[in-house]
């Protein structure tokens, strides 16, 4: 099969191995002049951003480059970035790399027209609409992990380095007007983060299939994502190079930032805190938190991850469907203790009552508490 396609949902994407040579066409696409290309420190160095930096500058849309963003970026950066967007007359950003990048972009592309603090649009109610929608300034998308799906999403997610709080930022309009999701950009990714980042795609779907909200789309596109993962992460962790590996992992991780409108979960809840205090890998976070979080919602969720196992091939129910996300976590080198990822026990209180203000809170199928909370953390440590 050629894994090579032009998808208008849930925004306009090209997709195939190759096609971060169509970047100036999809600038133009999107009404930009004057890029500012967001990468983080550790890719702004290397031949991928050489080259995309390259094409820009040959279809005389400019070099322009801004890399001051952290693993979880904070306000700071954010600031940062919007300063250097203004000082340079940008008019749209290309949001290159990983989550944290393609967070950072598109809040830098939201924020620059913007006169209220970023917290003043946090995802609670219709805080959105205090934004100046026409203020917004184009974004293209260009992921080169497989994982956060943050290239078609409508949110970013920033660290309030004061209160080491993960805030979620919501407008509709940051859903980046373009994306390229082109394999070989991942093709570099190292095990650990290969793993990492497709776990966290995988969590995605897996809360959002098990939201007790009604969006029977999501529903779908969460139940082949998880099949995806598991059918092609293993493939793409033990052989890097493989294309059509990369190229459904990266199916997996934008249709997990798709399903999960309808709704994430406890996992996710708890993973903002614990990453906002200890730095810990999203992904990797997640996964940890998988299993005691599934206990803690069986009586709700037991029928439908049934159901999940059966598409999935996976024997044994519930029961068997824990089990197989345990091997596969395992077989890809994931700690399956938050003590292994440097999670100390003097944190669990506040990260419990952090953990229920989050937006993630509401949508677990039974209603955590900072009780609970408790105890899945005392589980997974």
């Amino acid at each position: 099969m050629k894994l090579v396609a032009n998808w208008s949902y849930p925004t306009a994407i090209r997709f195939g191995a190759g096609r971060i040579a169509e970047l100036p066409e999809a600038c133009a696409a999107a009404g930009m002049r004057r890029p500012l290309l967001v990468t983080d420190r550790g890719l702004a160095p290397l031949p991928i951003v050489a080259r995309a930096l390259d094409a820009l500058d040959a279809a005389g849309l400019g070099r322009a480059l801004f890399s001051q963003v952290d693993p979880n970026p904070n306000e700071g950066n954010l600031a940062a970035g919007v300063a250097a967007f203004r000082e340079g007359g940008h008019d749209g950003v290309v949001a290159f790399g990983g989550g944290s990048a393609l967070d950072l972009g598109k809040l830098i592309a939201f924020m620059a027209g913007q006169t209220r603090p970023v917290w003043d649009f946090e995802d609670i109610g219709d805080w959105w609409s205090r934004a100046d929608a026409d203020a917004i300034a184009p974004i293209v998308a260009v992921p080169t992990t497989a994982g956060t799906g943050s290239e078609v999403g409508r949110a970013g997610v920033l660290t309030n380095s004061a209160t080491h709080e993960k805030k979620i930022i919501f407008h509709p309009r940051m859903l980046p007007a373009q994306v390229i999701c082109d394999p070989e950009l991942t093709v570099s990714m190292p095990p650990a983060i290969t793993a990492g980042t497709g776990l966290d795609a995988f969590a995605h779907c897996l809360e959002a299939f098990s939201s007790p909200f009604y969006h029977p789309m999501s529903q779908g596109i969460a139940l082949e994502g998880m099949r995806l993962v598991k059918e092609w992460l293993p493939r793409a962790y033990a052989t890097p190079g493989d294309l059509e590996a990369r190229a459904h992992m990266m199916s997996a991780a934008a249709m997990g930032a798709v399903a999960f409108q309808k709704g994430l979960g406890a996992v996710h809840a708890l993973s903002h805190p614990i990453g906002a205090m200890f730095n810990t890998h999203h992904g990797a976070t997640n996964a940890v938190l998988i299993p005691a979080v599934m206990a803690f919602n069986r009586p709700a969720i037991e029928e439908r991850i049934v159901q999940a196992a059966a598409y999935l091939g996976v024997e044994g129910g519930f029961d068997g469907f824990v089990r197989f996300f345990e091997r596969l976590r395992a077989d890809l080198g994931v700690p399956a203790r938050l003590r292994e990822l440097g999670v100390t026990e003097d944190s669990f209180a506040q990260i419990a009552a952090m953990s229920v203000k989050d937006p993630s809170a509401g949508g677990n199928p039974v209603e955590l508490t900072e009780q609970a909370a408790l105890e899945l953390l005392r589980a997974a440590w």
